[in-house]
């Protein structure tokens, strides 16, 4: 047997198992071994129903059957009554006052009892015992805990995730049969065994048994924190590999005297925050370093991370073509006042074409004053600033035309959704691209843009989605972070109040009053339509189609409410952006589309349908959208879940100071596997929560980079390379 086998080479497996296998991604014997359990039942208090005994606290695992509800025959109490069978012997079990339990649970069941034995000798029962419901039983009827075989140790069993047609039971079973079959032996630790004594982790081949076949609870803890460090130390590697292949790239250089630039910054309409400040001086001083800067620019919502992109645009596009290596020996700054084209040339990129042209009129009123142009590129058209005809204004341009002036540098800086990334699209000095919301771009990603030139430009990633830091550290560490902690002046802190079924009254008559004081709202829904009832009658949740109506006819009848979806066409979402933003509209009705970016600060009121339905940070960037203007912004979070866990995961909204702590909160309470997704972090379950730990993430990056700067092609450790080579490829990050 080897890791690279099918599993179908080993074991009888029918089409549809196949396909259930499939499901979870396990085709080879390598893949089942590292399908590894979720959690352990302790099954050390388990007792068998043939050794219960009169005034025992009995917790039992069977089938449930003969379930029936009656009354008591003298005092007609409502029971409902059954028995549970184990293999080694059944029992009755009876459940007073609760009748209901009898069509809740159905024949052959499989459940988990915890009650009191009662009764009389020949007649026991357990009396009202708590339940919960299984898809399996923990342990099989012919295993060891039945059979007493006074081993204390073993009572630590795997549960794996399961799939229809594929069960926990058989991946312990199968994985027991590789085991036996020798697979260990010829299993490869790629991990140096200086690191595990060093951090004292098990090898491979005994982390694989102790996590599948734990004889403690230690041993399984011990397995788990190894493939946590593990999945982290191959992410880390793949990101030091990614950062010392830029550092090794020629870039540009530009110097910034700061008089040139307090020039630019004094005239904006509001003083720079500390924090911006110290972001512009660290971005600065990686465009004059010996290699391309990488680096993440962290800031709440409203936090000002369009002006500080703003700012190190114009310090680009006023500064001559020149690099890290021909110009080692410049001492002096190198900017001009008098624009030729050949200048550096700036790219900035948004994830959808609302955002797009919302950054192209904010640098409009950025850069109006100067002789500087400004391309729109999306695939709903070409803008461009200022125009001939009257250069206050942008004009329509031909694609075509655009793209000449961008490709002999006439046009300096061009903004865009992914157009931006299309093979007709080149530059003449792409010194600084700057990504907004979108941080999957990889060194590939930056030399496609960059086309023909040689030069790697500078990256600037901006994000007001709040990050923890261990995650910053692990998903982010190609690029060095930069946090905005501080907020404009003028800005007021949002009030956010959560909005339970019954209240919602007192929520409308606020939204009123502050509609007749002219400000305007968003309403927020989880879904687009009304869904099908014959497809989709358990879900439970308002629409924005209909929402709108209701609003209209029953709440608003006065005001102009317009809707905004994903499933409208472009032109049509920038006719109903462009009425709200004029407030030719009161209410914007919508999805999450909002989430980003959309800046209309007369907007102070956003009520959210559903809430329970979104995560926290997704909650915290649409509530985002209030906070744009001076006004006083007010949040309304609306929920009917009655969960305890919901509600209180929703308080966190009103109690937490910055995005920053919603998102640490998250973390150390719900996990954030589902905050972030395994998807978009490349991270398991086990990775997600490993997370949590900093020494562990702070460890397997030190060790991440100090491997790769004792061998940067990792020629030495070609079981590392196949490893970290796999991640690059899911990630995307070349």
């Amino acid at each position: 047997m080897r890791l690279t086998d099918p599993l179908t080479q080993h074991f009888r497996i029918d089409t549809i198992h196949q396909k259930a296998l499939g499901r979870l991604g396990v085709i080879t014997v390598q893949d089942i071994l590292y399908h590894l359990p979720q959690r352990y039942e302790d099954i050390s208090n388990i007792q068998s129903v043939q050794g219960l005994v009169k005034g025992q606290d009995a917790i039992v695992y069977g089938q449930v059957g003969g379930l029936k509800a009656r009354k008591a025959w003298k005092s007609r109490i409502p029971i409902a009554e059954g028995w549970i069978e184990d293999g080694s012997a059944r029992i009755k079990v009876m459940w007073f006052n609760q009748p209901y339990l009898a069509k809740m649970l159905t024949d052959g069941m499989y459940v988990k009892l915890a009650g009191k034995v009662t009764g009389s000798e020949g007649k026991l029962y357990i009396a009202n015992p708590e339940i919960e419901k299984l898809e399996s039983l923990p342990i099989d009827r012919h295993d060891s805990i039945f059979k007493g075989t006074g081993n204390d140790d073993e009572t630590i069993y795997p549960v794996y995730r399961e799939t229809k047609g594929v069960t926990s039971k058989w991946f312990y079973h199968t994985v027991m049969k590789c085991f036996e079959q020798g697979i260990l032996d010829a299993i490869e630790d790629p991990i140096p065994e200086e690191v595990l004594k060093r951090y004292h982790l098990p090898t491979l081949a005994t982390a694989l048994q102790w996590i599948h076949t734990p004889k403690k609870a230690d041993h399984a803890k011990s397995a788990r924190k190894r493939f946590a460090f593990e999945e982290v130390f191959y992410i880390q590697t793949a990101k030091a590999l990614s950062r010392a292949r830029i550092r090794s790239s020629e870039g540009y250089v530009f110097k910034t005297d700061p008089a040139h630039i307090k020039k630019f910054t004094e005239r904006f309409p509001f003083a720079l925050t500390k924090a911006q400040e110290k972001a512009i001086t660290s971005i600065f001083k990686d465009c004059n370093g010996e290699y391309p800067m990488s680096r993440l620019l962290e800031g709440d919502v409203g936090s000002g991370k369009t002006a500080v992109a703003a700012t190190v645009a114009y310090a680009t596009v006023t500064s001559r073509p020149q690099s890290n290596i021909s110009t080692k020996s410049n001492k002096g700054p190198s900017f001009v006042d008098s624009l030729e084209y050949g200048n550096l040339q700036v790219a900035y990129m948004a994830p959808t074409e609302i955002l797009a042209k919302q950054h192209f009129e904010s640098f409009i009123e950025y850069f109006h004053h100067l002789p500087i142009q400004i391309g729109l590129i999306t695939g709903n058209g070409c803008m461009k600033f200022p125009s001939k005809t009257d250069p206050t204004k942008p004009t329509n341009i031909s694609k075509a035309q655009l793209l000449k002036w961008v490709k002999n540098g006439e046009v300096p800086i061009l903004i865009g959704t992914h157009a931006l990334m299309y093979k007709s699209v080149e530059f003449k000095h792409l010194a600084l691209v700057i990504i907004d919301e979108q941080h999957r771009f990889g060194t590939n990603q930056r030399k496609q843009l960059a086309k023909k030139d040689s030069r790697m430009p500078h990256l600037l990633s901006m994000t007001a989605t709040p990050i923890p830091r261990t995650l910053a550290l692990t998903i982010y560490g190609d690029l060095d972070i930069t946090l905005l902690d501080q907020m404009p002046s003028g800005r007021k802190p949002v009030i956010t109040k959560i909005v339970p079924k019954g209240k919602e009254n007192e929520m409308y008559d606020h939204v009123r009053e502050e509609l007749k004081a002219g400000r305007q709202a968003y309403v927020i829904c989880p879904r687009i339509d009304e869904p099908d009832p014959e497809k989709e009658t358990a879900i439970n949740a308002k629409s924005v189609t209909e929402e709108a109506k209701r609003l209209k006819a029953k709440v608003f009848p006065d005001k102009r409410i317009a809707i905004l979806h994903s499933k409208m066409k472009p032109v049509e979402k920038e006719k109903v952006m462009s009425a709200f933003s004029k407030h030719e509209t009161d209410i914007l009705v919508a999805t999450s589309v909002v989430e980003v970016g959309v800046n209309v600060p007369n907007a102070t009121n956003i009520i959210i349908e559903g809430a329970e339905r979104f995560g926290l940070a997704q909650l915290h960037q649409l509530r985002g959208r209030v906070i744009r203007g001076t006004h006083q912004p007010y949040c309304f979070v609306v929920s009917e879940s009655k969960s305890d866990k919901t509600k209180e995961r929703l308080k966190a909204l009103t109690t937490a100071k910055s995005g920053f702590d919603l998102a640490e909160y998250d973390l150390a309470f719900r996990g954030s596997g589902e905050l972030y997704g395994a998807k978009q972090s490349g991270l398991t379950d086990l990775g997600m929560e490993a997370i949590k730990n900093i020494k562990l993430v702070e460890a397997a990056r030190e060790e991440a980079h100090a491997l790769v700067d004792n061998d940067p092609e990792l020629t030495k450790h070609p079981a590392i390379y196949r490893k970290v080579s796999k991640i690059v490829e899911t990630l995307h990050m070349e």
